[in-house]
């Protein structure tokens, strides 16, 4: 099974991973060792914080082993697809890959004869969105009749949230400047993916305000991601999350990002360190998320 994006899961896999998840978490140090004798490659061609230390630990406390190559340790791109994901199916249980494009883990995938799974492109990050479901749950204890709103720019993050969103049954609404909105094709599976259960929506505008009122979930990410070329930030302005904006939303909401954040640009001091933030959370919860998933990829 490859993990490009969360639209190969039904609902109740998304149920099973966070159920997992939630159980290795409140385990951490105590649950079954499911990836003993199993061995992983992770590759990454961007920086990372997050991602490389929590699949690290996720893999490593679930014994298993894992191999990390850094940009310039590798020849993906350089030598052909096929040839690096046949030798590593040889070597290695499952390939991890953070990469630029998309399209390289599609090569790697259509070759690989061990598992692929996104540790992020620039069209979607899967692990991220699980995460911050399991996150969700946690705080609100269930997920339909919950409105989040969306801030920024339609990116990677937007395009797998959309899904994630769908497939629980939450109540989506996607604020962004003209032009900057998910890839079509996420939007189409999102819907499709909501028709199919019945409940849940997605609302796509460029009014933050719609967005924003009577909203339970605030969730933002940065307006430039990692090798994008700058944009236009008075065209982003109206979409930061202030004080303003969150006192449009419920009393109780919860303030998300995946980090890392640009301070003073998307998000303002007083709301990321506010009572309603759950950022930290987000970031720990990637590490027992990452093991939910493992666990349903290898152990069931």
């Amino acid at each position: 099974m490859h993990v490009l994006d969360l639209d190969i899961f039904s609902r109740d896999d998304i149920y099973k991973i966070l159920e997992y998840s939630g159980k290795f978490k409140k385990n951490r140090y105590s649950h079954e060792k499911f990836l003993k004798d199993k061995s992983f490659v992770i590759i990454f061609e961007k920086p990372s914080t997050r991602t490389r230390i929590s699949f690290d630990l996720a893999v490593y406390e679930s014994g298993g082993h894992l191999i990390t190559l850094n940009k310039g340790e590798f020849h993906l791109g350089k030598e052909d697809y096929k040839d690096t994901a046949k030798v590593l199916s040889r070597y290695v249980d499952g390939i991890i890959a953070r990469v630029f494009s998309h399209t390289s883990l599609e090569r790697l995938a259509k070759y690989s004869d061990v598992p692929v799974i996104n540790a992020l492109s620039d069209l979607a990050h899967p692990c991220q969105i699980l995460a911050d479901l399991l996150t969700i749950k946690e705080k609100k204890g269930k997920f339909k009749g919950l409105k989040l709103a969306y801030l920024g720019d339609g990116n990677n993050v937007c395009n797998s949230l959309i899904l994630g969103c769908a497939l629980v049954g939450i109540d989506c609404y996607i604020a962004t400047p003209r032009g900057y909105e998910p890839n079509s094709k996420h939007i189409l599976k999102a819907l499709n993916i909501i028709e199919k259960y019945g409940d849940g929506s997605l609302t796509l505008t460029n009014n933050p305000k719609e967005a924003l009122e009577e909203a339970d979930i605030l969730y933002t990410d940065v307006w430039v991601s990692m090798g994008e070329k700058e944009k236009d930030e008075n065209l982003f302005k109206p979409y930061q999350l202030n004080k303003e904006a969150l006192e449009l939303a419920k009393d109780d909401c919860i303030v998300m990002h995946c980090l890392p954040a640009i301070r003073g640009k998307e998000i303002t001091d007083d709301v990321i360190d506010s009572e309603n933030s759950v950022v930290y959370q987000q970031a720990e919860n990637r590490l027992h998320a990452q093991k939910g998933l493992l666990k349903f990829i290898y152990d069931d």
